[in-house]
């Protein structure tokens, strides 16, 4: 996924980190067939409200 947004063989060190954080959560906010087009945040989200809702902390 990386090579949408930079070729193979680049250099990263001519992007600064701000660019590079840019295009991290770019592709990790993107959402994701295997989870029915969610993206892995929401399916965390999800995980968490059913764990919490199991143990009965949900009120």
């Amino acid at each position: 996924l990386l090579r949408q947004y930079l070729p193979k063989g680049t250099d990263l060190s001519v992007y600064s980190q701000a660019e590079l954080d840019q295009i991290a959560l770019s592709l990790n906010t993107r959402p994701r067939k295997r989870h029915q087009f969610r993206t892995p945040l929401e399916v965390y989200n999800d995980h968490l409200r059913l764990a919490e809702a199991e143990a009965g902390t949900i009120h």
